[in-house]
């Protein structure tokens, strides 16, 4: 049950844990700069926006949305009723301006996505609804509405579309366009960051959140499994450094459009420990109606920050590179 600044006279949904309802909250609070950095590097590829307004003429958003309503059950008060009352205490807590169509599809893959482009709407697989317990439920659809309120739901059904379309060799992928969807999903494993912030500010307990995390990974009884030592696995994936361990890092996630589940508990924390996350629940965020005339140069420091990750990167791989070269040649020598 959420609660608003105010105290709830009604005394309604005692046994619920509260959270805090956000109101006027603006995506941007809980938007990670990698997000927004990626997300602008797309937008200043030449062709990004022609290829994107074609799939869009192509395809459209009816016959999309239309098969989900052929193939899967949309959630109301008669149907999933469970569901139906999470996600509304989820659109309440986030104040999101209008309840987007939340479906549930016969899919045991643990997972759910959000799509559409004008009339976004939330796909939650069967395996998702059954494998979680109500808090990661939630966290999973704040997650979903996040990625709505921030906007990705026009570029991850482009991702999607794409990567079906690549898969069957179909004649519309071409060059272009394949080069399209790498950058696209280098900017969706970013989007996931954001996602995450949006779903913990859903229900406010990071133990849920990391603990969806944990269930997703492993897909297992929370009985059969640890989230103490999830998360010492998951520092010791963010603390893993050398050179060699970067590079390949970067590598496993080629052609993956999530962040593997250990980075994003690693992530979260991260925020958590920035003290952002206590801030927005004092009611320190930033409002939609708020004018914002430093978005642009945000914007920029984030591109920047973005930049300066991959060329440091890039330069350590180099340096690694003219080392063992240096090493091989010594080794020929003598």
């Amino acid at each position: 049950m959420a609660e608003n600044d105010q105290n709830d006279e009604n005394g309604a949904g005692e046994e619920a844990r509260a959270t805090r309802v956000l109101t006027g909250i603006a995506p941007r609070a809980w938007e990670h700069p990698a997000d927004r950095a990626a997300l602008a590097a797309l937008r200043k590829i030449p062709v990004f926006d022609d290829i994107l307004r074609k799939l869009f003429g192509f395809f459209g958003e009816k016959p999309i949305r239309l098969a989900f309503l052929a193939s899967s059950v949309r959630v109301s008060e008669r149907q999933f009723p469970r569901v139906h009352d999470l996600y509304q205490d989820v659109l309440q807590t986030l104040d999101a301006p209008e309840a987007y169509p939340l479906f549930v599809s016969q899919t045991p893959i643990v997972n759910a996505g959000a799509y559409g482009m004008d009339e976004p709407f939330i796909i939650l697989n069967s395996g998702t609804v059954k494998l979680l317990d109500d808090e990661q439920l939630s966290y999973v659809m704040g997650h979903e509405v996040g990625h709505i309120l921030s906007d990705h739901v026009l570029y991850r059904t482009m991702t999607v579309l794409l990567i079906q379309l690549a898969s069957m060799g179909f004649p519309i992928v071409g060059l272009a366009a394949r080069a399209i969807l790498v950058a696209l999903l280098e900017w969706s494993r970013k989007s996931e960051l954001s996602s995450d912030r949006a779903g913990l500010l859903a229900i406010q307990t990071p133990q849920g959140v990391m603990g969806t995390m944990l269930k997703m990974a492993g897909g297992g009884d929370s009985e059969e499994m640890n989230l103490d030592e999830f998360i010492v696995q998951a520092e010791e994936y963010r603390e893993t450094g050398d050179v060699a361990d970067q590079v390949f890092k970067v590598l496993n996630l080629m052609g993956q459009s999530h962040p593997f589940y250990v980075l994003r508990v690693a992530e979260i924390r991260s925020w958590i420990e920035e003290g952002e996350y206590d801030r927005i629940l004092r009611g320190e965020y930033q409002r939609r109606d708020e004018p914002d005339p430093a978005y642009t140069d945000d914007l920029r420091e984030a591109a920047q920050a973005y930049s300066q990750g991959a060329k440091d990167l890039f330069g350590q791989v180099t340096d690694a590179a003219k080392r063992m070269a240096d090493d091989i040649m010594g080794g020929a020598k003598r």
